[in-house]
C-alpha cells in the first residue's frame, strides 16, 4: 500500500492497518496524502463526531472509554482521536490515551489514534480533522474526539465536530474556567462528571446561572450528570447525545457546522500552504535575518512582515 489507489479500497473496507497508515501519511505530509483525500472525499458524510473537552483531570478519558462502550451495546463501530498536547521544548507528547483505554483497545469495532497537537492553535492536531474523514471513510459510525483539555485554546474543536460535551468536575473551580474560556459558546452538552462528589449542586447552579447571562441560542445546552469511573450517568448522556443530532438535522445544524469545519480546514491548509512559499521563496538565510533584526530592536515584526511579503 504505497500509493493512493492501493490505499483507498482497503481503508474503505474498514481495515485497522490501511487506517494507521493513512492517517500517519496525513500526519507527516506524504507525497499521496492529497490523492487519497481526493478519492475518498465523495465517500464522506455517514458519522457522527463528537467532542469532548474540559479541564485536566476532569475524566475526559474515562468518559471517553465509557461512551464507546455504549456505543459499542447499540451495535456501532467506533473511532476514537485523542488529541495530546506537545512540548514546545521537546516536541514530543505523552500519547497516554490508549493506556488509560486499555479495556476497550482490543474491541475490532473501536479504533484509537493518539495525536498530538504539533503546536496546533485550538487544542487540535492539524491532522485531526483528515483523521476524522478517514475515520469516516473507514466505515466508522461515532468518532469520538478528546480534546487537550487546555480549556481556552481548544475552541476550534466546536468547528469540528457535531455536538460538544464541555466535562466539568467539581472542585477545580471549572466554573470560572468555563467563563475564561468562552466554553459558553462552545458547549452543546454540559457534563459534570465525578458527581458523586460534593460540589456537584454548585457547578450545576453556576452552569445555569452562567446560562441566563449567555446570549440566546435556539438550542439550549443541557446540564448532565455522570460518574464515569462507575459508568453512571453515560446512558443518559448518550441519548443527550442523539437527541442533540437529531435537533441539527432538523433545524440545518448539519449544513452549518458543514461551512464551519470547511472554512477552518480552508483557512488552516491556506496559511500553511502560504507560510511554506514563502520560506521556499525567501530561503532560511533571510527568515533569520529578519529574525535577528526583530530580536535586536532594529525592526518591529510588523515592518519584518510587510518588508518580506512586498518582495515575494
Amino acid at each position: 500500500m504505497d500509493t493512493a489507489a492501493q490505499l483507498l479500497e482497503p481503508l474503505c473496507a474498514g481495515s485497522p492497518r490501511a487506517l494507521a497508515r493513512a492517517i500517519s501519511w496525513m500526519e507527516n505530509g506524504h507525497p499521496e496524502a492529497r490523492a487519497l483525500m481526493a478519492g475518498l472525499w465523495p465517500r464522506l458524510g455517514g458519522a457522527v463526531v463528537v467532542g469532548l473537552t474540559g479541564s485536566p483531570g476532569a475524566g475526559k478519558s474515562t468518559l471517553t472509554d465509557q461512551l464507546a462502550r455504549a456505543l459499542r451495546a447499540r451495535g456501532q463501530k467506533v473511532g476514537i482521536l485523542a488529541v495530546d498536547p506537545t512540548s514546545p521544548f521537546s516536541g514530543g507528547a505523552i500519547l497516554g490515551d490508549r493506556i488509560r483505554m486499555q479495556r476497550i483497545a482490543a474491541d475490532p469495532g473501536i479504533f484509537i489514534r493518539s495525536m498530538a497537537t504539533r503546536g496546533a492553535l485550538g487544542g487540535l492536531a492539524r491532522a485531526t480533522q483528515d483523521a476524522i474523514d478517514l475515520l469516516d471513510a473507514a466505515g466508522f459510525g461515532t468518532i469520538l474526539v478528546e480534546t487537550v483539555g487546555v480549556g481556552q485554546d481548544e475552541v476550534d474543536v466546536v468547528s469540528c465536530v457535531h455536538s460538544c460535551c464541555v466535562v466539568l468536575v467539581p472542585g477545580l473551580g471549572d466554573e470560572i474556567q468555563a467563563i475564561k474560556a468562552g466554553i459558553m459558546e462552545v458547549a452543546d452538552l454540559f457534563v459534570i462528571n465525578k458527581a458523586d462528589r460534593e460540589g456537584a449542586d454548585q457547578v450545576e447552579r453556576e452552569i445555569e446561572a452562567m446560562k441566563s447571562l449567555a446570549p440566546a441560542r435556539d438550542w439550549d445546552p443541557p446540564v448532565l450528570r455522570t460518574v464515569a469511573a462507575q459508568g453512571k450517568g453515560v446512558t443518559d448522556l448518550l441519548d443527550a447525545l442523539q437527541a442533540h443530532g437529531a435537533w441539527l438535522r432538523s433545524h440545518g445544524g448539519l449544513a452549518r457546522k458543514a461551512r464551519e469545519r470547511a472554512r477552518l480546514r480552508f483557512e488552516t491548509l491556506l496559511a500553511e500552504a502560504a507560510l511554506r512559499r514563502v520560506r521556499e521563496r525567501a530561503g532560511a538565510t533571510r527568515l533569520q535575518a529578519l529574525v535577528q533584526s526583530i530580536a535586536e530592536g532594529r525592526m518591529d515584526p510588523y515592518a519584518a512582515v510587510g518588508d518580506l511579503l512586498a518582495d515575494i
